[in-house]
Parts: C-alpha cells; sequence; structure tokens
C-alpha cells in the first residue's frame, strides 16, 4: 500500500473526503476560479503569450499538482514571477505572441518540469531549506518593478520596443511622456482605480473583474472619439488543446539554461508558500513529493498548451481563507473556470489593451511584500543583502542571473554561519556552596572564571567548515589567557565528522603538551557513536569524556595545578571550598 501511495499521493486526501470537505472545497473552488480569470489573463500578456494560453495553464496545472502534490492548500498555476522569466528567455529567440514563441515556451516548460521531476524523484527536496526566502522576496518585488515598466507604455499610448531594459524602458517613457494619448490614460486609470476602490469598499467582491468591467464601459464610450483604444482580440472558447513542444537539438540546448532558472525559482516559490500555509493548517509538508508535483503539472501541462507555472501567493491565501480542506478545492477551481470560460471567453475580445494594463499594474503591486521587505531591513543585515542584491539584479541584469545570484548568497550566508559556530564561555551563575548551581554564558553578565579550567560550548557541527574557526577559539585560550585545560559542554553539537576530529586531536595534543587537555560533557548518542566509531574516544582518552558537568568539575579539579590554587581567590568550584 505505501508504494501505492508513493506512486499516487492523492490517496491520502482521499480518504479524508468527506460530505463536510467536498462542500468545502467546491465553495473555495468556486472562489478561486473567479478570482485566477483575469490573473491568468494578465499573467499570459507578461508572458507575451495569447491571453488564452493563461487560462489553459490555470486549468491543467492545478489539477495535476493538486494530485501529484503534498500541500492541501496550496494552488499551482500561471505566477508573475515566472511569467516574467519565460517572457525574458523566450524573447530572444522569437516575437511575443507568435506560434514559434508559443511553441518555445512550451519546450521550455517541459525542460523545467523534467528538472524538478529529477529534484524530486533525487529527493533534493531539503537542499530548498538553505535558499532564504528573502531571493523570493527580492526577485518578486524586481519582477513586480519590472512588469509595471512593461504595461505603463500601453495606458500612456507611447511606443517602445519590446524587449527593452529597465534603464531604457524609463528614458523611453520620459523623453515621449509629452507624447502621451489622454484616452488610453482614462482607460487604464479607471481600470485602476475602479479595482482599488472595490478592494477597499468590498474586499470580498471580485475586484478585478470589476475593473476589467469598466475599463470595457469607458473604452466602449471613448471610442466615439479615437480609435487608438486596441483590444485583446478575439479568444477561443474551448478547453486546453493538444500542443506539441519544440523538440529540435537547437531549442532545447538554447533554453536548457533558462528552464533550471525556471526550474529553481518554480521550486522555491511553491515550496515557500506551501511551508508557510502549512504553519497555519498544521500540516507537513513533503519537499520531494511537492518538487515532483510541480514537475508532473509542467511537464504534462506542456503538451496541453500550457505554459510554466508554479506555486501562487494569492490563489494559495484565498484558498485557506475560504475554507479549503483538501486539494479537491484547486482541482474545482479549475473545473469552474473550464466552465466560466465557455460563457465568457467572447467577452473578452473587448476588453481593452489599456485596462489590461491598469489591472496587471494593481497585481505588480501587490506582488512587492513591503512588511517582509521591513522586517528584513529591521533585523538582519545578511538578509538585506540577500533581498537587495537579488532585488538590483533583477533589475539590471538578466532575470536568470539574479536568480542564482540570490540562490548562491544563501548558500554563502548559510555556510558563513556554519563556518563560524558561537563558542560561548560558561561559568556559574551562583555561589560555590549552593545546592543547584547553573552554567551560563559570560557575555551578557560578567562572572568570576576558575583561571585553570576553560568552560565552553560550541552551538553547532563541528565539520570541515567549522573545524578552522573552533581551532583559532582554542588557540586564543591557550595563547592569550594561558589555560590548558578545557571543557566543551558539547549538548549543542548534532553531528562531527573526520575533519572535525582530527582537527580536535590536534589540540588535544598540544593541550596535553602543556599538562592540559580537552573534555567533552553532554555528548549526544549519534555524535558519541560516531567518535566511538572512528577510534576517537580511545585516541583522546575515555577519562576525558563525561556524562554530566558535576562529575566533569568534581574530576578535573584533582587535575588542575594545586600551587595556583593556593592562592586563587575565585573560588568558583564547591571543590574549592
Amino acid at each position: 500500500m505505501n508504494q501505492l501511495v508513493k506512486i499516487f499521493p492523492f490517496i491520502i486526501w482521499f480518504r479524508l473526503t468527506t460530505l463536510e470537505t467536498i462542500k468545502a472545497d467546491f465553495f473555495a473552488g468556486l472562489t478561486g476560479a473567479i478570482i485566477v480569470l483575469p490573473q491568468s489573463v494578465a499573467f499570459a500578456t507578461i508572458a507575451g503569450m495569447p491571453p488564452e494560453y493563461g487560462l489553459y495553464t490555470a486549468m491543467v496545472v492545478p489539477i495535476v499538482a493538486g494530485l501529484f502534490g503534498s500541500s492541501f492548500h496550496l494552488v499551482s498555476g500561471p505566477t508573475t514571477a515566472i511569467s516574467i522569466v519565460v517572457f525574458a528567455a523566450v524573447s530572444k529567440y522569437a516575437i511575443p505572441g507568435s506560434d514559434e514563441f508559443v511553441a518555445l515556451a512550451l519546450t521550455l516548460t517541459f525542460l523545467a518540469g523534467v528538472y524538478q521531476l529529477v529534484f524530486g524523484l533525487a529527493k533534493f527536496g531539503l537542499l530548498i531549506n538553505f535558499v532564504s526566502h528573502n531571493v523570493v522576496i527580492g526577485f518578486t518585488a524586481g519582477a513586480a518593478l519590472l512588469i509595471a515598466s512593461s504595461q505603463i507604455p500601453y495606458i500612456l499610448g507611447i511606443e517602445i520596443s519590446r524587449g527593452e531594459d529597465f534603464i531604457n524602458t524609463w528614458a523611453a517613457l520620459f523623453s515621449g511622456v509629452a507624447e502621451f494619448n489622454i484616452f488610453l490614460l482614462i482607460v487604464g486609470l479607471g481600470t485602476l482605480l475602479s479595482a482599488i476602490f472595490v478592494k477597499i469598499i468590498r474586499p470580498k467582491w471580485p475586484n478585478l473583474m470589476i475593473g476589467m468591467f469598466v475599463g470595457g464601459i469607458l473604452a466602449f464610450y471613448l471610442g466615439d472619439f479615437t480609435d487608438s483604444i486596441k483590444t485583446v482580440g478575439v479568444m477561443p472558447a474551448y478547453f486546453p488543446p493538444l500542443s506539441t513542444p519544440d523538440f529540435s537539438l537547437s531549442s532545447l540546448k538554447a533554453l536548457a539554461p533558462e528552464a533550471f532558472a525556471i526550474a529553481l525559482l518554480g521550486l522555491i516559490e511553491a515550496s515557500s508558500i506551501g511551508r508557510s500555509i502549512a504553519t497555519k493548517s498544521n500540516q507537513r509538508i513533503n519537499a520531494n513529493q511537492e518538487f515532483i508535483g510541480q514537475g508532473a503539472s509542467n511537464i504534462i501541462g506542456s503538451f496541453l498548451s500550457s505554459y510554466a507555472s508554479s506555486g501562487s501567493f494569492t490563489r494559495t491565501g484565498v484558498n485557506y481563507s475560504s475554507g479549503a480542506r483538501t486539494p479537491l478545492s484547486a482541482i474545482l477551481a479549475a473545473l469552474f473556470l473550464m466552465l466560466i470560460v465557455l460563457l465568457v471567453a467572447p467577452l473578452f475580445s473587448y476588453l481593452p489593451l489599456a485596462a489590461m494594463a491598469g489591472i496587471i499594474l494593481l497585481v505588480a503591486y501587490n506582488l512587492i511584500d513591503f512588511q517582509s521587505i521591513k522586517k528584513t531591513f529591521r533585523y538582519s543585515k545578511s538578509e538585506s543583502v540577500i533581498f537587495s542584491a537579488t532585488f538590483l539584479a533583477t533589475l539590471l541584469f538578466e532575470l536568470e542571473f539574479a536568480i542564482y545570484l540570490g540562490v548562491l548568497l544563501s548558500l554563502m550566508l548559510f555556510i558563513a554561519k556554519t563556518s563560524t559556530p558561537d563558542v560561548h564561555t560558561l561559568a556559574f551563575a551562583n555561589e560555590p556552596g549552593e545546592e543547584i548551581r547553573k552554567l551560563q554564558s559570560i557575555r551578557k553578565t560578567p562572572l568570576t572564571q576558575c583561571p585553570q579550567l576553560k568552560i565552553i560550548r560550541i552551538d553547532m557541527s563541528i565539520y570541515f567548515g567549522s573545524i578552522n574557526h573552533i581551532q583559532k577559539q582554542i588557540s586564543r585560550i591557550v595563547d592569550n589567557q594561558k589555560i590548558n585545560h578545557i571543557l566543551i559542554v558539547a549538548s549543542g553539537v548534532n553531528f562531527i565528522d573526520l575533519a572535525g576530529i582530527e582537527g580536535l586531536l590536534i589540540e588535544n595534543r598540544r593541550l596535553k603538551a602543556l599538562n592540559g587537555g580537552l573534555y567533552f560533557v553532554d555528548l549526544n548518542t549519534f555524535t558519541f557513536d560516531f567518535m566511538q566509531k572512528v577510534n576517537f574516544i580511545n585516541e583522546l582518552g575515555q577519562e576525558n569524556f563525561f556524562n554530566s558537568k558535576e562529575e566533569a568539575i568534581h574530576t578535573l579539579y584533582d587535575r588542575l595545578d594545586r600551587s595556583k590554587c593556593q592562592t586563587c581567590q575565585a573560588l568558583v568550584f564547591k571543590e574549592c571550598l
């Protein structure tokens, strides 16, 4: 049965469905379908795809990801960040909106799905934990500005070459602002402001849909005065058709690097959203299964007219707050969308591009997580660097480079933290005569220490990356404080490797030459067993390992220099009395 669940993970949540959960998922799915309709059209526009491809993606991907993913509430589909990377990657080789562009975008989607599926099957899910969430926040904020920059020309009616970078786009906007089109501006701002107004006075209403309707009405009446208001055009009213990606060797070679970046970004997005919702729903997320679900949805989607996708921040939040209980809600949302499209697709042919631009501007603004950015700059310098670097790289360089840079900085930060573990000096916080005594760090409170025995606590694994830092700390104690007996409280050491053991043996030999030694207390079972397995216990000496701090101090007191003890005024141990 376990093997069957691994192949068909939806068996887990299918068993949990009841009439009550189906009812909750029904209404959550209906809400999700109404929200995703205007969003998916907007995202397809951002990606350079015909609008209907956003709808196809929102129909196919949630079903596959819901069946093969892990999260009960994550809703996958077209997203802004992925869409803008798709545009940046494929627009180098084809004209946006053309058949060639669509074929290459589907190839990109297929390759990204293959990467994601391989990551999941290889159980690389844990690696995503080493990537800072600020990579996503920084990239998304930068992408939001790029998206806004690309849509302003549609609202102002200023002609700008597609594919211009951020700086050149704004330079062209400023140079041509005097030639703006007042009619397009009215339609765009009317759409934007009406959507904002509805969101303020009626938060639960479909504000984007209403904004589009207002934009369409404005364009209809202004059409009597100008012929400059262009519309989206005819949108097919049918289910996702079969499609064939371009599998030519040249296309695969050209798109493979960009596909890797999309795969990585998609997994980071989906995992971070899934974990965020899981903290509220008390569900445990299987990152590897989520990778498989995302990969399968992109691979299958590439043959059903769907472009690259991931988990959606907005739709997942709405899904959870609407009372969704299982992934059936995401599947129902996709099915409801199919029915809605059959009814309203003809109306989209009247939607002005300026109105669509107004909606996309609002979507872009909502992408920026101002609260998280504020918290990051307030509390963490290192995370601020990751955010800033990713944000600026997104604006100024290739989008794939921005993703790689953010991931690289995250890994560098992780390595920097683990390679320089905290080494706390400990001392007793109360008088030596008291029965119960507690060791605490001297960083916040200066405490009297023994001049012959240094007690330290290492709060990190001792491995090849951190042993050099630990050796330096021990050397400072020996050289600066002339202390040759060092007791390591190892309760915070969860792992040790051969390089770490070799470094500790070197320090112990140095201390023994000075009539001292290196001692351990509070080792966990896993670490102690490994030390025993590689003969570290015998090499260091069984007598240098203790089960309790009291036993360690009582034993080590007898190894101290008595001549120094006779003149010592510290009296930190009860043995000193």
